[in-house]
C-alpha cells in the first residue's frame, strides 16, 4: 500500500505540523511528510518540521502582504511536484493561495480554520465569535478555492462557548479540537 504524500505549509508556530508529525512518528497516520514550507523566516513550524526530519525550506514570498508573488508561488508548486506531494495541508498558512496552486493541486489542497465556517472566516476567529455572543464555535477542515475560507467543507468539530471566556482561553480549546481534528481529516485521504 502507497502511503499519502502531503506537504506543509505554514506561517507560525506550527503547532498543528507537529500533532500531525506526531500521528504519523506513532503510525497512527499513514501518510509520509516529505515538505514544510514557511514564508516566515523564523517560523516555529520550521524547527518542528526539523526536529522530526523532515526536510523544509523558507520562501521569500515577495512585495504582496497576503499573497504569494506569481514566481514565487511558481516555485512553490515545483517543490511541492518534486517532493511528490499528494496532498497540500496548511497549517496556519496566512497567504491566499492564487491559480498556479490551485491548478496544480486541483481540490488536493486543505486548509484547517478556526471557526465553524461559513461563519466567520478571516482573522481571528475566534475572537469574531466572542465579540457577535455565540454560544458554539468550533474548527473547519474545508477545501482550499480561490476565496477566503470559502472551500467546500470536509469536516468540522465544536467548541463551546463558556460564559467567562477569554479570547485567549476560547482560542486555546479550539487549537485543543484542531489537534484532533486535522489528523482525522488527513487519514481519509490516505488509502485503505
Amino acid at each position: 500500500m502507497s502511503r499519502l504524500v502531503i506537504g506543509i505549509l505554514g506561517s507560525g508556530k506550527g503547532s498543528n505540523c507537529r500533532a500531525i508529525l506526531e500521528q504519523i512518528s506513532a503510525q497512527k497516520l499513514a501518510a509520509d511528510a516529505r515538505l514544510v514550507v514557511s514564508d516566515v523566516f523564523d517560523a516555529g513550524i520550521l524547527d518542528i518540521a526539523r526536529e522530526f526530519g523532515v526536510p523544509n525550506a523558507y520562501l521569500p514570498p515577495g512585495k504582496f502582504r497576503t499573497r504569494l508573488e506569481p514566481a514565487v508561488e511558481m516555485e512553490l508548486v515545483k517543490m511541492l511536484e518534486t517532493a511528490g506531494v499528494d496532498l497540500v495541508v496548511l497549517a496556519g498558512f496566512m497567504r491566499v493561495l492564487k491559480e498556479p496552486m490551485l491548478n496544480a493541486f486541483p481540490h488536493r489542497i486543505i486548509n484547517l480554520h478556526p471557526s465553524l465556517l461559513p461563519k466567520f472566516p478571516g482573522m481571528e476567529a475566534w475572537r469574531q465569535a466572542l465579540a457577535a455572543g455565540e454560544k458554539l464555535t468550533g474548527c473547519t477542515v474545508h477545501y482550499v478555492d480561490a476565496g477566503i475560507d470559502s472551500g467546500e467543507i470536509i469536516a468540522q468539530r465544536k467548541v463551546p462557548v463558556l460564559p467567562n471566556d477569554t479570547p485567549e482561553s476560547l482560542h486555546a480549546r479550539i487549537q485543543t479540537a484542531e489537534r484532533k481534528l486535522y489528523p482525522e481529516v488527513i487519514s481519509r485521504f490516505c488509502g485503505p
